[in-house]
């Protein structure tokens, strides 16, 4: 059995939840990017008090690695980390497009489809990868600036979902019959899942050396 404490930090919605063999407990979410914060620890407490679960009963903990706001995922590695060392119990990190492509994937039926998950990252620049059915990377995590040309090679051939922050700048640019967009179903429900299969395959990080996924270098301005 798992219980696990998933965090979600990276974007401007946040979520913390509980789950319990990949099925959430409970979850809380935050709006306001700016007081991701502030909301994390005492929605973690909310958690544990209403669930009458200590943290002490956790499996693990898991967190979004990322990409993501920079402030977002320094916040959630950083207690995520804290939790980890001070109950002594194992770090899971799963990447955010990963999780956000898993949540479509659940959706899709046809197995020749590919899921792109998109992060707004400021202009026409986006966060995004490409998956297939079975959530393999066939375009790895990477930086792009969105054009009329992006992903022709994939939506030549096959259905393309898109789904995200940054989705919607693209909705604008294409015209092929293959580009689909969905809206985010159930991110907490995505993670727990995947929290969950990594739990039971003992994937864990290393505590001492890990760092969220950046993608870009932060620049201060």
């Amino acid at each position: 059995m798992s219980i696990i404490l998933n965090i979600d930090t990276a974007q401007e919605n946040a979520f913390v939840c509980i789950s319990e063999n990949g099925i959430p407990l409970l979850s809380i979410s935050n709006e306001v990017q700016k007081d991701h914060a502030t909301f994390l620890h005492e929605a973690i407490r909310k958690l544990s008090e209403q669930l009458s679960i200590p943290l002490t009963a956790l499996s693990a903990v898991s967190i979004a690695m990322g990409p993501g706001s920079y402030t977002g995922l320094r916040v959630g590695m950083s207690s995520a980390k804290g939790l980890c060392y001070a109950l002594n119990k194992p770090l899971i990190g799963i990447g955010t497009l990963e999780i956000m492509a898993n949540d479509i994937s659940k959706r899709i039926t046809n197995k020749e489809s590919f899921f792109c998950p998109m992060i707004d990252a400021r202009r026409m620049e986006v966060f995004t990868a490409i998956y297939d059915h079975e959530l393999k990377e066939v375009l790895l995590p990477t930086a792009m600036i969105l054009d009329e040309f992006s992903f022709s090679s994939f939506l030549k051939t096959n259905p393309v979902y898109f789904s995200g922050s940054g989705s919607d700048k693209l909705q604008s640019l294409l015209t092929s019959q293959n580009a689909r967009f969905l809206s985010a179903d159930s991110l907490p429900n995505s993670m727990s899942m995947l929290s969950d299969k990594h739990f039971k395959d003992a994937d864990f990080s290393r505590l001492n050396i890990v760092e969220p996924f950046y993608i870009k270098d932060y620049k201060a301005f």
